[in-house]
């Protein structure tokens, strides 16, 4: 597999989809580095992906700061040569309708899930220039598919970075950067653990992760199939769900 052999960041990767991804990559040959605020479930998680012969470094990220993404970056150009991936996973969702005027949470959102992934991408693409390749693949969300109520400025920031991603690859017809979105649906994570203040709606949100989430490793061999394809292949666009997700 092409994944053997590469170097892959990854943000948001203390827990859930990040941390799936961490260790299905790393068990394929690619060397890993983690970013994320929680630096003690990244120390564990770098002992876990060692003990079995994987190779991973670790860093504290808050992508909320530009200067985090440029160290996660410089680490993996430090101690492994080169940088191959960025996975911008890191995000949070905040659950509520427009009227409920939660400004606070609307900023939380966009400064995370849209000035987030910029933040990465000022940091990665000069070295995937430098390097002649490169590759950003981001975890948006179905939300962006499929508005519903309660999810309208969440499924914006979705939506903006799934727009971005696209100016980009136009831009970067060369060869030399790839860019794909991957959107998962349901997937047990704890994105919604601090999503909702609501109690009916933060139990109803919960009741469906239980009922339809898949596991955050199938989103992890979705990540790894993109990343996985010839230099020359390109996957755009790819949507992960539970069957039964409506």
């Amino acid at each position: 597999m092409t994944i053997h052999g590469k170097v892959v960041a990854i943000t948001g990767a203390s827990s859930g989809i990040g941390e799936a991804t961490a260790h299905h990559l790393a068990a394929l040959g690619a060397a890993v580095v983690l970013g994320a605020r929680r630096t003690d479930r990244l120390d564990r998680l770098v002992a876990e992906i060692e003990a079995v012969g994987g190779e991973a470094a670790a860093a504290r990220v808050d992508v909320t700061r530009p200067e985090d993404l440029h160290s996660l970056v410089d680490s993996a150009v430090e101690r492994f040569g080169r940088l191959d991936v960025l996975v911008g996973n890191a995000g949070i969702s905040r659950i509520s309708p427009v009227a409920e005027l939660d400004v606070a949470g609307w900023s939380a959102m966009i400064d995370v899930n849209v000035k987030g992934i910029l933040h990465g991408i000022a940091a990665a693409l000069p070295v995937f220039r430098r390097q002649g390749s490169g590759h950003l693949v981001t975890v948006v969300s179905t939300s962006g598919l499929k508005i519903v109520p309660a999810q309208a400025v969440y499924a914006g920031t979705k939506n903006a970075v799934r727009t971005l991603l696209e100016g980009l690859r136009q831009e970067s017809t060369d060869g030399v950067l790839r860019t794909t979105s991957i959107s998962p649906g349901y997937v047990r994570t704890e994105l919604i653990d601090n999503a909702v203040d609501d109690p009916a709606v933060r139990e109803q949100a919960m009741q469906n992760m239980a009922d339809l989430g898949i596991d955050p490793t199938a989103v992890a061999r979705a990540i790894a199939f993109a990343i996985d394809q010839p230099d020359d292949v390109e996957i755009g666009d790819l949507t992960i769900r539970p069957t039964r997700q409506g």
